[in-house]
C-alpha cells in the first residue's frame, strides 16, 4: 500500500558511513545484555542504555506489541537435474567455500499448496522447466520467474514438507554475517516468543528479550499483544529508486488475533502509548490500521505492502525498540519517519562513534 506523501525524500538522504567491524557477527552470549540507545523523537536528545533498562522505559497502562513470526531454515542448496544431489545440512557445518557451484535458493513467500517464491542464485543459470534437487525427497521445478533473480518454484509433493525443509535447510542469516550458520543459530536467530512459522529473516527487534524481561514489563503492569507478519522481500529487498517514493514494496503474510485487535483497539480509545517491537509490528499495525479506515484494527489475516518513510502520518504506534539498521534501506527509513530522519542520522552517528553493534545480532534503540 502507497500512502500519498506531498515532500520528495531521496535514497542519499538515507546513507551513513559504518565502520564493518561494527557489524555483529555472533549473538551475545546473554541476550539480555545489549546496549541501548534511547531516543526521543521530540526533542532529538538521547542517551546510553542497556536494554536491561527497557522494562522501565515503560509505564503502566502502555501496550507492547510484538511480531511471534518464528524462522524456518529457508536457505536451501541444491543440484540441477543430471548432478547428484548431495545432502547439506546445518549439522555439516558446511564452509562457503564447500557450497561454491551449487544452486542457492531462499524460500521467501507461499503462494500455492506446493508452490514458493523464493530467490535463486545464480538465477541467470536456472530457466524455467529446470529440476532442482536438494536431497533426500525434496525436488522443484522452477515454473516461473520474476525480477532481481525472483523464481516460482513447484515443489513434488512429499508427506511432511516443512520436516523435509527443516533437514535440508539452513538458517538465513543476513548476508552481512560473513560465516555459516551453525546449529546455535536455529535457537539464537529467533525470539523467546516465536510460535508462528513463516519468517525468512528474524524480526532482530524482539531478540533481545528473555523471559525474565518479559515478567519484569508484565510486573510494571503493561499489556502484551501479539500479532504476527511474516518477514520476506517486503523487509529485506534493497531499494533501487533514487526517489523513494518510485520503490514497490512486495507483500508480506500477516495476521491479527481477536484478541489482540480487541487489546490495541481498547488502547486506542483509551488514549494509551502502544509501543511496537520491531519495523514489522509497525507496518502490521499501521497496514491493519488504514484497512481499518485509520481508527481501529480488524482481526484476521492478510498481506501488508505498506512503505513508510518521512511524511507518513502514524496512527497506531507512539513508540519503538528497533535494532540499527542498514544504510539506504526501507527500515532505515520507517525509524525516520517516526523519530525524524536528522534525530535518526545524529543517533546513528553516534552510535558508531560508541561503537555499537550494528545489525541483526546487534544492539538497539528505543524511541519515545
Amino acid at each position: 500500500m502507497r500512502i500519498t506523501i506531498i515532500q520528495e525524500v531521496l535514497l542519499s538522504d538515507f546513507d551513513f558511513y559504518l565502520n564493518e567491524e561494527l557489524i555483529a557477527q555472533e549473538p551475545l552470549a546473554d541476550r539480555s545484555a545489549s546496549r541501548m540507545l534511547r531516543l526521543n523523537r521530540r526533542s532529538g536528545a538521547f542517551q546510553d542504555c542497556q536494554f536491561v533498562e527497557f522494562p522501565l522505559c515503560l509505564e503502566a497502562g502502555d501496550l507492547l506489541v510484538l511480531n511471534n513470526s518464528r524462522v524456518f531454515p529457508a536457505r536451501l542448496f541444491a543440484r540441477r537435474e543430471g548432478l547428484h544431489a548431495q545432502v547439506i545440512s546445518p549439522r555439516n557445518q558446511a564452509s562457503h567455500s564447500f557450497l561454491q557451484g551449487r544452486i542457492e535458493v531462499l524460500l521467501v513467500r507461499q503462494t500455492g499448496l506446493w508452490e514458493w517464491q523464493a530467490l535463486v542464485r545464480p538465477g541467470r543459470k536456472i530457466p524455467i522447466g529446470e529440476q532442482l534437487h536438494f536431497g533426500g525427497d525434496l525436488h522443484a521445478e522452477i515454473v516461473g520467474r520474476g525480477d532481481f533473480g525472483e523464481r516460482t518454484l513447484r515443489f513434488v509433493p512429499v508427506a511432511d514438507f516443512f520436516a523435509a525443509v527443516e533437514r535440508q535447510g539452513h538458517i538465513p542469516l543476513p548476508p552481512y554475517i560473513g560465516r555459516a550458520d551453525i546449529d546455535e543459530d536455529r535457537e539464537r536467530y529467533q525470539t523467546v516468543y516465536a510460535r508462528s512459522r513463516g519468517s525468512v529473516a528474524a524480526p532482530t527487534a524482539g531478540l533481545h528479550f528473555t523471559q525474565q524481561v518479559l515478567a519484569e514489563i508484565q510486573a510494571r503492569e503493561v499489556d502484551v499483544a501479539e500479532v504476527t507478519l511474516h518477514v520476506g522481500l517486503g523487509t529485506f529487498q534493497p531499494v533501487r529508486n533514487e526517489k523513494i517514493e518510485e520503490h514497490k514494496m512486495h507483500v508480506e503474510s500477516f495476521n491479527i488475533s481477536e484478541a489482540s485487535a480487541e487489546k490495541i483497539n481498547r488502547a486506542l480509545r483509551e488514549g494509551r502509548r502502544i509501543v511496537a517491537v520491531g519495523t514489522t509490528t509497525v507496518r502490521t499495525l499501521e497496514y491493519a490500521a488504514l484497512q481499518g479506515g485509520g481508527n481501529e484494527i480488524h482481526p484476521g489475516a492478510g498481506e501488508a505492502d505498506i512503505f513508510i518513510y518521512p511524511g507518513f502520518p502514524f496512527r497506531v504506534v507512539r513508540a519503538l525498540l528497533t535494532n540499527f539498521h542498514l544504510p539506504k534501506s526501507t527500515l532505515l527509513m520507517l525509524v525516520s519517519a517516526l523519530a525524524g530522519r536528522e534525530n535518526v542520522l545524529r543517533a546513528y552517528e553516534h552510535a558508531v562513534k560508541e561503537r555499537y553493534r550494528f545489525f541483526s545480532y546487534g544492539d538497539c534503540m528505543f524511541i519515545d
